[in-house]
């Protein structure tokens, strides 16, 4: 909204800059002479109402005209892309993640973590995840009116979970007439199919309106065998089968106890059981038909695995506004998303040894010579006839009404509101193809040949009745035959469907109270006021036999909990000078917000803003904020899990900065030459290294919550000169404490192995041949983090010339510092600087031009991102004398990479917009990424994976 007074435009930019561009900021303008309409408004970031009040932090704003200038069909697509924002570890090119946030699309500002950026709408926060993360996808692009984001801390505004910053995505209301809009896009290589179909209804009366919003959206999967960087495994140094391709593949190995005897793994210093698969054509019941295992028969996992999940969503959004009278108004959202997401991993890579459920000696498909003591055997294989699969369903309910109006009092106006907020969301979680272990132990125990024929479970004396089935997994995949996991009867007598449900709510209760105290001499001293009543449910829980353990899946406990919490708040907005010389204006900004919440107990946290304004065309501005994040529910309550966790074991000979062969490593278990062991007990061909057995992870109902500081320093200068240019620059610090954090397996290594501490020892347990078999850990208050930079906006319109309008807009973020702390190997914490690695780009800028000539317009958008560095122990290092970890190891550096967006579009005589565009027009390719930043595969999970056409159609009535 624009507010003006005759030598200075205060506020946001003019909607006629944002229509054309891409997001823009708070800035100083100046107007057209002798315009002097004021309006009242409200900013993200501050809860005074008034005209002439300017926000002392940085604020974009989208338009809806900006966000249909873009390619993109969802909120979180268009703030990834901002230069400010990050990757999200959880996204949707992240196969691997699991439970209740897979499928959502998150927002990650100043790369601080998704769940450190609060996410509202129309200034109420979004419903979480009992991890606390806000899916931006629930709210409907066809509803959007505008989206402001705030890059600065903002808790004692908002409280807990704005540290980085506030997106505020604020939705249509009185709208009047319709509009159906129809988005249709795909890769040039003919997938990831991603439509859109959405229809705006309004109508508008003299005390009332109502608007409806409805969107139906699908985005096809992307499959990892289709792209360049994970057809090939992609995983390590060489991405070929001899590189991190694994031994148990779909064509099954058996070890042969009559040489090998229990066939576990021996000291690195022995010789090592051998493992043999079938021949061509062989009969697997015949020993002499195998050979021994080569490389080339390594599996390649991501032939069955997805690069982007798919996703399907359906929203209803409605609106309605009724005025009581002409100073009380009603304003009330109903909000209703359903959410399915289809993910699928390749079928699960079943040892014998890891579960003690061997192919039994009185198997009928045992290859042995029969005997009456012939032994078991053991054996690997993958289970590609039954992909791992994962079926998500959200459904959100959320009804959020608010009581607003004004009154005045003593020559002063006051504004107050007072509303509620209702939000409910269900999911459930249905896993398939993860193996009974209750089911294996009888498919694989004793079986017998009928006289039909037919194989059948148990032994003639003794069968097995109902619906057991034999198994024969030394059968390779693609052959028939009894026992053959092919079989639809034994598939689903070995894999049932394991369904976990999850349920969160959020109720809030609100009222504020703002206006002005007095009037000094710089103008009205303004303060807003307000109290807040908020209640945290959820709950996780797998079904039972998810929770026994009884299968090969990630085993997990439920998550149970709730907390609730009171705040107050006050904020001041003082006028110090006014319409003097170097000093048109100097305001300073106070807020102040105390929380008590019953678990944890209570904390304040304060801001300081002050904005100068020394001439009419430049605006100084600056901030000081505390801000806080509460643990989550399941941070606190959240019941036991598994995983399979990447990490480096110090006592591995290859390992940087090995304490292999000291007296910890020795008395732990580990041989003094151990090199590390991954997945299906291979070495590990770089680092880290992914475990091949499950480690455990759990909560901390004893967390405090993190704590931050942040600061902020910029300038924003519209010289009178060059009409339509805007420049601004704002520099950010952040400094957050008390992260909280699992306790990561690398930190009880180091501190087991490295520092000494035997205490952290007793989690730790390897097996006989040196590798680690399992560890516990939980969440704790560990972690410190600091980050600064610099963002740098030019935005310039110019002047309206024959050949068309042009508006050009350069948005650029400089990350100079992001220090993480950790030990090394004296034990002394460290600050280690990760600019530059670990997705954590040094420069992002994106260029913005707009062209348009009467009825047609072209937008042309560059996304830059810098080189990256990334870890390297056997793959070819650049830079040998870089530190990573607080450790000497090299790092191997990528080049930059622009991506380039363009679109067309056309404003037909019947009401109707139509645009068709590509994003990524030039195909680029980014850099294999062998550290798997945001990502499952060796690909960075922010960049483009193609080359991706749309159309858009638009039609208003």
């Amino acid at each position: 909204m624009n507010f003006r007074t005759p030598a200075v435009r205060l506020g946001l930019l003019p909607a006629g800059i944002a229509l054309a561009l891409a997001p823009s900021f708070a800035s100083a303008q100046e107007a057209a002479a002798g315009t002097t309409d004021l309006d009242r408004i409200s900013v993200t970031g501050s809860r005074i109402r008034g005209a002439n009040m300017e926000t002392q932090q940085p604020i974009l704003t989208m338009t809806r005209e900006s966000l249909e200038k873009q390619g993109f069909s969802s909120v979180a697509d268009v703030l990834n892309n901002l230069t400010s924002a990050g990757s999200p570890a959880i996204s949707r090119s992240d196969s691997l993640s699991s439970g209740e946030n897979v499928g959502g699309y998150y927002v990650d500002l100043r790369n601080l973590g998704a769940q450190r950026t609060l996410v509202l709408m129309n200034g109420k926060r979004l419903g979480a995840t009992t991890a606390g993360y806000q899916d931006l996808g629930q709210i409907p692009m066809s509803a959007i009116e505008r989206i402001e984001v705030l890059k600065d801390g903002a808790s004692s505004i908002y409280g807990s979970d704005a540290i980085a910053g506030v997106v505020n995505v604020i939705t249509r209301k009185n709208f009047d007439g319709g509009e159906v809009n129809v988005y249709f896009g795909q890769y040039d290589q003919g997938d990831g199919e991603n439509q859109q179909y959405s229809m705006t209804l309004g109508a508008t009366g003299e005390r009332g309106s109502m608007t409806l919003s409805a969107e139906y959206s699908k985005q096809d999967p992307v499959w990892a065998k289709d792209r360049w960087f994970s057809r090939d495994g992609g995983k390590g140094p060489n991405s070929t089968p001899a590189g991190d391709w694994s031994n148990v593949g779909q064509n099954s190995t058996w070890c042969d106890p009559r040489v090998w005897g229990d066939c576990k793994p021996r000291p690195q210093d022995q010789p090592q059981p051998e493992w043999y698969t079938l021949n061509a054509g062989g009969n697997p019941n015949n020993p002499a038909d195998y050979h021994l295992l080569t490389p080339a028969e390594y599996a390649n996992s991501n032939e069955q695995m997805s690069v982007l999940t798919g996703t399907e969503r359906k929203s209803l959004y409605v609106n309605g506004t009724y005025d009581f009278t002409d100073t009380i108004s009603l304003n009330a959202d109903v909000l209703y998303n359903e959410r399915n997401t289809d993910q699928q991993i390749a079928g699960y890579p079943y040892q014998s040894l890891s579960w003690g459920l061997p192919l039994s000696g009185e198997s009928a498909f045992n290859p042995l010579p029969a005997a009456a003591n012939r032994q078991s055997v053991e054996f690997r294989r993958r289970l590609w006839e039954v992909p791992r699969t994962t079926e998500s369903q959200l459904k959100t309910l959320r009804f959020a009404p608010t009581v607003s109006g004004y009154f005045e009092f003593a020559g002063k106006t006051f504004d107050w509101d007072v509303g509620a907020l209702w939000n409910r969301n269900e999911s459930i979680k249905s896993n398939h193809g993860d193996m009974s272990l209750i089911a294996a132990e009888q498919a694989l125990g004793p079986s017998f040949i009928g006289a039909d024929g037919i194989a059948r479970c148990g032994t003639a004396d003794d069968p097995i009745l109902g619906d057991c089935r034999p198994w024969n997994p030394l059968l390779p995949y693609g052959v028939d035959g009894q026992g053959s996991l092919a079989n639809q009867e034994l598939q689903d007598f070995l894999f049932p469907v394991y369904t976990t449900r999850g349920v969160t709510k959020t109720t809030s209760f609100t009222a504020n109270l703002a206006g002005s105290i007095v009037t000094l001499p710089a103008g009205d001293l303004g303060f807003a006021v307000g109290v807040e009543h908020r209640k945290e449910e959820g709950s996780y829980v797998p079904d039972a036999f998810s929770q026994s353990g009884m299968s090969t899946g990630l085993g997990q406990k439920p998550t149970r909990g709730e907390y609730d919490l009171n705040e107050v708040y006050l904020e001041l907005n003082v006028p110090i000078l006014a319409d003097m010389a170097f000093a048109k204006e100097l305001t300073l900004n106070v807020a102040s917000r105390y929380s008590d919440y019953s678990n944890f107990g209570g904390t304040t946290n304060s801001k300081f803003g002050l904005t100068w304004r020394p001439m009419d065309e430049l605006l100084v501005r600056g901030t000081y904020a505390e801000g806080f994040r509460a643990p989550t529910i399941a941070d606190l309550y959240g019941g036991l899990s598994s995983s399979f966790e990447r990490y480096i074991d110090p006592c591995g000979i290859t390992a940087p900065g090995s304490v292999a062969g000291s007296a910890a490593c020795i008395n732990g278990g580990a041989p003094a030459n151990y090199t590390q062991l991954g997945q299906g007990g291979n070495v590990c061909g770089s680092l880290p290294c992914q475990s091949g057995d499950q480690f455990i992870s759990g909560a901390n109902p004893n967390l405090s919550p993190e704590t931050s500081k942040s600061t902020t320093f910029g300038l924003v200068w519209s010289p009178r000169w060059v009409q339509g240019l805007d420049v601004s620059l704002d520099w950010y610090r952040y400094e957050i404490s008390d992260m909280i954090i699992d306790d990561s397996v690398d930190r009880i290594l180091r501190d087991c192995y490295v520092l000494g501490n035997t205490d952290r020892c007793s989690s730790v347990t390897r097996a006989a041949d040196g590798h680690i078999s399992a560890i516990t850990y939980g969440t704790a208050n560990l972690g410190k983090m600091e980050t600064e930079g610099y963002d740098l906006g030019i935005k310039y319109r110019l002047p309206e010339l024959a050949i068309g309008q042009f508006n050009i807009d350069w948005q650029t973020s400089y990350l100079s510092k992001y220090d993480e702390q950790n030990q090394n190997s004296a034990g002394d914490n460290i600050m280690m600087g990760l600019v530059g690695q670990d997705a954590l780009f040094r420069v992002r800028s994106n260029l913005n031009v707009n062209w348009a000539l009467g009825d047609f317009s072209v937008n042309y958008t560059a996304r830059y991102y810098s080189g990256l560095n990334e870890d390297c122990i056997s793959i070819g290092c650049t830079d040998p004398d870089r530190y990573a970890y607080g450790e000497a190891a090299p790092l191997r550096k990528t080049g930059a990479n622009t991506f380039h967006d363009l679109q067309v579009s056309y404003k037909a005589p019947w009401d109707a917009t139509i645009a068709v565009g590509a994003n990524n027009v030039f195909d680029h390719k980014g850099p294999l990424m062998y550290s798997q930043q945001n990502s499952s595969f060796a690909y960075y999970g922010g960049f483009d994976i193609g080359r991706f056409l749309y159309m858009k159609y638009t039609q208003r009535f």
